[in-house]
């Protein structure tokens, strides 16, 4: 059974879905005439809430939707994802995740605008969002909608949920001893304090642990490249000269082609900052404005952060130290990497980052979960799958699971499918609002 799970997996996630991906990202890119270069200096300053107004309809601030939507992808992607895609795809994978991430920087804009756009507010002021209204409202596919929504809950269970709860356990079980269920039971508790109160509470919780544990993990590593930090020149060029010359066989990966590099690299780099996948517009949804393009300019500095800065200085690390010539993968490869680098306390940099990394992305997509819920079946039943939510991630933290990392997996993949419809469908909408909206002087700064 894994070995065909692991086939299908391996076909949903092959060169159809990275093509697509990829191709629909240098797509927008080319039809919103690079805004994610042209508009990033902007995009900062709405971030900063400078033109925030209390008196727009939502739950969040602009960076407490950024935050909450990077808690997802600030996860084990960023350890054990380029690890892997390092291991097999040699150094040059690397440069293959930055073109996902600016590629992806435009596919999150489109993305998010198109949820803002589409998003229905409640008579209780809470709001509901994301590609499946989109697909239902902008194609009059209700059904592509309840599909995505429907595969965004079997995510949520699994590569949110158990998943995660078991990638706290294990690190906290080797460093102070104590039991997974123990460790599984303490999340659970605090995951639906936080998800008990919604967005909101969500949004306040991750504006404050998403610039916490970013900061820890880039000081860490930015404290091991200090100490040598002459060769990291020598480190960016290995990373373009292999993304188009291949790796020589040296240590785990034997000869890793061009092909490899780029396989490896897209695909990790998708993975990691979610661009195209249809869950980060649940969270940008939500955010206290009335211009879509805003919070779409807002939501494209997620891959910047996610995949450009935080995975970059993973894979520093991996390639300064020479742990990639180990014969390691994934975060066994980053951690040898850090202990390499820095004696001691490196081990200890991974193995915290990866506890506040899984704890945050569960709080996320919990309510990526709960909003596809309340769509497929109603505000009834949000509480229940909360409750079961929480309940789930004792058993996730005590099981193995390699099954379930397969199944969400596929699923995963399978998300991207009907929003790409979405956004290929509805490019023409996003292109002709992004125009009207910077042609306005007023609109982009209110307060002048």
């Amino acid at each position: 059974m894994d070995a065909l799970l692991q086939q299908v997996a391996d076909v949903v996630w092959g060169p159809v879905t990275i093509v697509l991906l990829v191709g629909t990202g240098a797509l927008m890119t080319a039809l919103l005439g690079l805004v994610q270069l042209r508009r990033f200096r902007y995009a900062w300053q709405l971030v900063s809430g400078r033109f925030d107004s209390l008196e727009d309809a939502g739950e969040i601030s602009h960076f407490q939707a950024l935050s909450t939507a990077l808690s997802a992808t600030i996860g084990t992607g960023n350890i054990a994802g380029v690890g892997t895609a390092i291991a097999m795809g040699g150094p040059g994978a690397v440069f293959w995740m930055w073109i996902t991430a600016i590629f992806g920087m435009s596919l999150k804009f489109s993305e998010c605008l198109l949820a803002l756009h589409f998003r229905t507010i409640h008579s209780d002021g809470t709001i509901s969002a994301g590609p499946m209204y989109y697909l239902e409202k902008g194609l009059g596919c209700k059904w592509l909608g309840r599909l995505f929504a429907l595969f965004a809950v079997l995510v949520s269970f699994g590569l949110g949920n158990m998943a995660q709860a078991n990638s706290v356990a294990e690190p906290v079980r080797t460093l102070f001893g104590v039991p997974k269920l123990f460790t599984g039971l303490f999340i659970g508790g605090l995951v639906f304090a936080v998800t008990v109160g919604g967005i909101r509470r969500i949004g306040k919780v991750a504006s404050c642990l998403v610039p916490f544990m970013s900061a820890f993990y880039v000081l860490g590593a930015l404290f091991v490249l200090a100490r040598h930090w002459q060769a990291i020149p020598a480190g960016l060029v290995t990373i373009v000269q292999d993304a188009f010359s291949g790796s020589a066989a040296a240590g785990g990966f034997a000869g890793a082609a061009v092909a490899q590099a780029v396989r490896f690299g897209v695909a990790r780099g998708v993975f990691s900052n979610e661009a195209g996948l249809g869950s980060a517009p649940i969270a940008h949804g939500a955010a206290r404005t009335k211009e879509p393009v805003r919070e779409g300019l807002v939501a494209m500095l997620g891959p910047f952060i996610d995949t450009l800065v935080i995975c970059t200085m993973t894979a520093l690390v991996i390639i300064h130290t020479g742990a990639y010539r180990s014969g390691l993968s994934g975060a066994d490869l980053t951690a040898r990497a850090f202990d390499t680098g820095l004696p001691g306390p490196g081990g200890y940099i991974v193995a915290i980052g990866i506890i506040f990394f899984a704890f945050s992305t569960s709080l996320s997509w919990s309510y990526y979960g709960d909003r596809s819920v309340e769509y497929l079946f109603g505000g009834k039943v949000v509480l229940p799958y909360r409750v079961l939510f929480c309940l789930l991630l004792p058993v996730g933290a005590s099981i193995r699971l390699e099954l379930v990392w397969i199944i969400s997996d596929i699923f995963n993949a399978l998300m991207a499918w009907p929003n790409l419809v979405g956004l290929l469908w509805l490019c023409p909408l996003v292109v002709r609002q992004t125009r009207i909206y910077f042609r306005d002087p007023g609109r982009m700064y209110p307060d002048h």
